[in-house]
């Protein structure tokens, strides 16, 4: 029986070691194609989607949300540049270290020309995120309206 519990708590702390220390790579990440979803918000069983319409080419408002996500704890940026468009950033659960990652990306229709802002949050481990990625998503939207100025739309 003491092998049996060391044995499952071994693979306990195995398993929280490689949660932590796995390789983030770029281009599963960040090079994965984006969903084509219209405006609105998209919730999944392991993520979010939020595609919102802005004004202008918006790179004033991929910068602003930019600084936001790097603002939260536990994030940081994982592949993309404010330039290219297309940003991806890892979040870490605060306790066995769960990483998220999240795209932001700027859309161009190419026919009427309009931008949207999309920002597309799932998980990599398990299969159901229990909302997580969408209260953070929600979160850093509402945060960029206070910071645009805009009323932060009824939920």
């Amino acid at each position: 029986m003491e092998f049996l519990v060391v044995g499952l708590v071994a693979a306990l702390v195995a398993l929280m070691i490689y949660i932590r220390v796995a390789p983030s790579r770029a281009s599963r990440w960040h090079d994965a194609q984006t969903p084509s979803t219209g405006l609105g918000a998209f919730p999944a069983i392991s993520g979010h989607i939020e595609q919102l319409e802005i004004e202008g080419d918006g790179a004033t408002q991929m910068a602003a949300l930019d600084k936001i996500i790097r603002a939260t704890p536990r994030t940081m940026g994982l592949a993309g540049t404010l330039e290219s468009g297309k940003m991806t950033y890892v979040t870490r659960s605060a306790f066995f270290g769960f990483p998220d990652y999240t795209t932001v990306s700027l859309l161009t229709n190419n026919t009427t020309g309009q931008v949207a802002l999309q920002v597309f949050g799932r998980l990599r481990f398990g299969r159901k995120d229990f909302g997580v990625n969408r209260k953070r998503i929600e979160l850093w939207l509402a945060q960029l309206d206070v910071r645009d100025g805009t009323d932060t739309p009824d939920a």
